[in-house]
């Protein structure tokens, strides 16, 4: 089947290929209800539960893609965004591949400071911000500057080790590899994490996507948040209601019994312990929490 006749009434969607957002895309557009089937051959899925062709392309090329308009969403991460320096819209902050794109030297070095970096030479694959990174650390624009900005596409840590760079600037996310590398950090570039983008003039129906929009949304909630039920003494709501305030506000029910009331309210779910313990703590009683598979917020 020729993919390529079957896109013109679908939004075109561009995904991660690979790599560290790959996994977690699927996994919110599985909780999204985009349905669809990847070949291992084709770079390009249609979805079989909405109007999308999903296209798999370089993490890189995705703001090019979208602020291009040649597709109306993609994600990826806040770095590519800001390397391309493409205008596009950012409705959503995925919350995952966070790390920080940071400046590193060998950590027996002398370089405590990135301005005693100036004039040196520094590799990286990120190489458009680091050269404003070091152009504004010098004040002088980016064609007047000293420092010298070489791109590597891959194992960036190993160039200080082989001689070819006094420096490099690359993305840390526990910090493993640079220490293997015998590296360590001395000034952060930028905070990234994966983001929803959208282009300033999609082509497609402006309904499809709110609904896909929608629907991300309704997913990081479900992963932000448990649904949390209790019975509560009326003489003591208002203080009950200020550990559970809800994202609007709680939902607070009479039931068949004098002074109490019963309680819904969405709560964090990484601090679920904490308000658990001061829910039992203020007079609360059969306290339950749920999973929230899925909503809309």
């Amino acid at each position: 089947m020729d993919l390529v006749n079957h896109l013109e009434d679908r939004l075109l969607f561009a995904i991660p290929k690979k790599g560290r957002l790959y996994t977690k895309c699927v996994e919110i557009l599985n909780g999204s209800d985009i349905k669809f089937h990847r070949s291992q051959r084709l770079d390009i899925a249609l979805s079989t539960s909405l109007p999308i062709a999903l296209i798999f392309l370089p993490a890189a090329d995705i703001p090019m893609f979208v602020g291009e308009g040649k597709c109306d969403l993609g994600i990826t991460g806040y770095d590519q965004v800001r390397e391309a320096d493409i205008d596009v819209d950012l409705p959503i902050d995925l919350e995952f591949g966070k790390c920080k794109l940071q400046v590193q030297v060998p950590a027996r070095g002398t370089y405590k400071d990135p301005k005693e970096l100036i004039g040196k030479t520094i590799v990286s694959s990120f190489t458009n911000l680091a050269s404003k990174y070091f152009a504004d650390l010098e004040g002088v624009s980016v064609d007047k500057m000293t420092t010298k900005i070489k791109y590597v596409g891959g194992s960036v840590e190993a160039s200080c080790a082989l001689g070819v760079a006094d420096a490099i600037v690359d993305l840390v996310e526990s910090g493993e590899t640079m220490r293997a590398a015998g590296l360590t950090d001395i000034a952060t570039v930028l905070d990234t994490s994966a983001y929803l983008i959208q282009s300033k003039n999609p082509k497609s129906n402006k309904e499809i996507i709110a609904t896909i929009k929608s629907r991300i949304e309704g997913v990081m909630a479900a992963q932000k948040y448990v649904y949390c039920t209790y019975n509560a003494p009326k003489s003591n709501l208002k203080t009950l209601l200020k550990v559970t305030p809800g994202r609007k506000a709680p939902t607070i029910q009479e039931i068949d019994d004098e002074g109490w009331v019963a309680v819904s309210s969405m709560i964090i779910r990484k601090e679920k312990g904490i308000i658990l313990d001061q829910l039992k703590k203020e007079g609360a009683t059969d306290i339950l929490v749920f999973e929230v598979s899925n909503c809309r917020v």
